[in-house]
Order: structure tokens, then C-alpha cells, then sequence
């Protein structure tokens, strides 16, 4: 009994299957099923068409204060500095509190060779002066000689009065020579003196100067730490590669940089347009601002710069034009660095007729649409990133395939007018002219 019953639930099941088997197939064949992507159809849209340049962005302040690093390491030929600490990029700090520490190794080893100069120029100036005063004592010794000798060779000819006149003769003119090697000697004396003292001043400003370049190496070296002018979120700077510059990165003396403070309340997006669309970019456009942080959050903008020459982003073979949007409205999530999506209205037509890009199809310079079961020529305009605008050789409300349908290829093609072709050709020559 359990063994007819088992084969009997067995019959059924294998009943069912077959039966949905066959209601498969059948939707299948007829086609009662949903309406696949080959059988779409849309009206031909018409009314107002915004040209959008859709681009990725990032956020920058419009404005920053700088925080700075020494500023005099050129006078002591410092050319570059490691960054040997700084803040996490992003923190919050108040007016004072500390930001960086600069690498002190090269300064260090210059203030040492500056001790070492002032050690040498010290010993030189001790030494000079014991030498000027031994040599000055000298002299002065042999100047009082030389003052008794001149005054004995008076004395010889105030007595020569009695003796012959050629005594006399030779008596003054020992007290000439007497007189002459004195003056001689005091001149040299005095020359001697000027020269010492014209020594000592030498080695003394050669002293102060080393002095007073160890004791600006002295201030120098409190400003190797580094601390925020005043509050707000410190931003990496960055370098030529677009990197951050965080530890171990070089300060350049030429612009000593090691950080940003940016103001929040101003900000704006900084992105690269290729030089296909550049050309539709101008100041003062309008932008909707997304925020890939917060998909919910939209902004508005405008366009504040546009640059006037090309360049070659890393890794890319493209040449791109760097534009600058502002930011119109002022929140608190908007950070540096957040990625933006950028939506530059680049024009904007009034009651025009427009379908998706995804209609279109092109062969031999045509372009074409299907409908029903031709494929009808159109004349295009301008374009976004999902559609085109028709000028001609469609109608309001119209439907058309969204792709082509199976087994179309064949459909006839039904041209416009030469003279329409023609009128259109006309005005945007004109166009290229204005």
C-alpha cells in the first residue's frame, strides 16, 4: 500500500513539470512575456534641453592661511628641509598649538662648525693682543732709549762750547741723528699702534659677526617646531606631483610651506576638462554640485576660472584644462579633498524636440532613428551625456526603438528633404563663422 501511494505522488510531480515546461514554452514562442529591450519604444520628447559637461572634482578652500616654516635658511645656504613629524592631516587645532617638528640635523652641524670658528677666532684675538702687547712693550722701552740717548747727546753739545768748533760740528750732528732715530721711532711706534689696533678690530668684527650668525642659528632653531598662527583644520600641503605632503617630505626654502589652514566657509571645486569640451566651459556658468561623501547633499556653483593653457595629467596621455568652481553655499560637511561631481550648464535651448543617444545610428554619415518599420534620417544638435537634440526628421510624441529591433537591418530608409539638408548646412556655416 505505501509503496502505490509513494508511486502515485511520483506520477504527479513528474505531471507538474512537464505541464510548467510547456507554459514556458509556449510564453516563450507567442511572446507574452514582458517587453524586452529590443521592443522599447519612447516618444520623442520635446521643451527645454540644459548641454550639461558632467566632470570629477575635488574640494579645495578658495582661500587659506599658510602655515609657515623658517624663513632665513637661505642666509645659512639650507637649501632643503625634512619634514620629521607633523599632525594627522585633518585635525582640528586652536591659535599656538603645535603642528610640525623640522629636521634640525644639517642646522645643528652648522651651528657646531660656528662654535668651533668662535673657539678659533677667540684664541686668534687672545694671541694677537699678547703679541701687540709685548711688541708695543717693546718698542716704547726702546723709544725711552732712545729719548736719554738724545738727551746725552744735548748735554755732549751744550759742553762742546769750549772745545774746537770741530768738536762742536760733530757733537750736533750726533744730537741730529739722536733726534732723527728718535722721531723715526715714535712714527713707527705710532704706525705699529694703528696696525695692532687695525688687527684686533679685524678679528673682533670677524668674532662678532660668527657670534651673531650662531645666535640667529640659535633662533632659527626654535622655528624648526612649528605652531598653527592660529585655530582651524590643518591640510596637507602639496607637492608638484599633486601628493601630500606628509613625513619625511621636503620643505623647500624658496616657499618654506609646511601646511594649510583653509577657510571653511569658502570653497571650491577644483577639476580637469579634456579639450574636446573646453571650448563650451566660459566664467561664470552655472554648476550643480554633488558630494560622493553625501548623496544626498546638492549645491550649486559657478565656474570662476578657466585655465588658458593645457597640461598632462600623470599617467594619462590626455591634455586636460584645469577649471575652478565656487561653491555658493556654505555647510559644515565640506571638507578639502572631498570628491565632487560637477554638472557645468553649458547652454540651455527653449522648446526644442530631443530623444536619448541610445536611439541614434549612424551609417555612411547618415545618422537614423527606427520607427515602426523604417529607419528615418534626423539632423542632430547639440548633445549632453544622455541625449541629443533632433532638428529635423522627427515629431513630437513620436515613438521610436530605444535599440534597434531583431531582423531590422532591411528597413527602408526614408530620407529628408535635400533642401531641408541644405538649410541646415547653411546656418551652421554661419555658425562656424560667427
Amino acid at each position: 500500500y505505501q509503496s502505490s501511494d509513494f508511486s502515485t505522488k511520483n506520477k504527479v510531480y513528474l505531471i507538474s513539470l512537464a505541464a510548467l515546461f510547456l507554459i514556458v514554452v509556449i510564453w516563450i514562442v507567442t511572446g507574452s512575456g514582458p517587453e524586452t529591450e529590443t521592443t522599447v519604444k519612447i516618444p520623442v520628447k520635446s521643451g527645454k534641453f540644459d548641454i550639461i559637461v558632467t566632470t570629477t572634482g575635488e574640494l579645495e578652500a578658495k582661500s587659506s592661511e599658510k602655515i609657515m616654516g623658517p624663513v632665513n635658511l637661505r642666509d645659512f645656504r639650507i637649501w632643503q628641509v625634512k619634514l620629521e613629524d607633523i599632525i594627522p592631516d585633518g585635525t582640528v587645532v586652536d591659535s599656538g598649538e603645535y603642528v610640525a617638528t623640522l629636521d634640525r640635523t644639517e642646522l645643528v652641524n652648522k651651528m657646531k662648525d660656528q662654535e668651533l670658528e668662535i673657539e678659533k677666532l677667540e684664541t686668534q684675538y687672545t694671541k694677537t693682543q699678547l703679541d701687540t702687547t709685548l711688541e708695543l712693550r717693546s718698542n716704547r722701552d726702546n723709544l725711552i732709549n732712545l729719548k736719554y740717548a738724545l738727551e746725552e747727546k744735548q748735554i755732549v753739545v751744550d759742553q762742546s762750547i769750549y772745545e774746537p768748533p770741530a768738536t762742536q760740528r760733530q757733537a750736533k750732528i750726533e744730537l741730529e741723528r739722536a733726534q732723527r732715530n728718535y722721531e723715526q721711532a715714535v712714527e713707527n711706534y705710532e704706525v705699529k699702534l694703528r696696525k695692532a689696533e687695525a688687527d684686533m678690530q679685524e678679528i673682533n668684527t670677524s668674532m662678532k659677526k660668527v657670534k651673531s650668525d650662531y645666535n640667529k642659528m640659535v633662533s632659527l632653531l626654535n622655528e624648526f617646531t612649528i605652531y598653527a598662527p592660529k585655530s582651524g583644520m590643518v591640510i596637507y600641503r602639496r607637492g608638484w606631483d599633486g601628493q601630500k605632503q606628509g613625513i619625511g617630505s621636503q620643505i623647500s626654502v624658496w616657499e618654506p610651506v609646511v601646511a594649510e589652514l583653509p577657510n571653511l566657509r569658502e570653497m571650491k571645486s577644483k577639476t580637469y576638462i579634456n579639450e574636446i569640451d573646453i571650448s563650451k566651459i566660459k566664467v561664470n556658468q552655472e554648476v550643480r554640485i554633488g558630494v560622493d561623501a553625501f548623496p544626498d547633499k546638492r549645491f550649486t556653483g559657478k565656474v570662476i576660472e578657466v585655465a588658458n593653457i593645457g597640461q598632462q595629467l600623470p599617467n594619462s596621455n590626455a591634455k586636460v584644462f584645469e577649471v575652478s568652481i565656487e561653491v555658493n553655499e556654505f555647510d559644515s560637511i565640506l571638507r578639502p579633498a572631498m570628491t565632487t561631481k560637477n554638472e557645468i550648464l553649458t547652454a540651455s535651448l527653449d522648446d526644442v524636440l530631443f530623444i536619448p543617444l541610445d536611439c541614434v545610428q549612424s551609417n555612411d554619415s547618415i545618422s537614423y532613428v527606427y520607427a515602426g518599420s523604417l529607419r528615418k534620417q534626423v539632423i542632430l544638435g547639440p548633445s549632453n551625456e544622455n541625449e541629443v537634440v533632433v532638428k529635423a526628421g522627427l515629431e513630437n510624441g513620436e515613438e521610436i526603438y530605444l535599440v534597434p529591433p531583431a531582423d531590422a537591418e532591411g528597413n527602408r530608409l526614408v530620407r529628408l528633404d535635400p533642401s531641408v539638408l541644405e538649410k541646415f548646412r547653411e546656418e551652421d556655416g554661419q555658425r562656424e563663422k560667427q
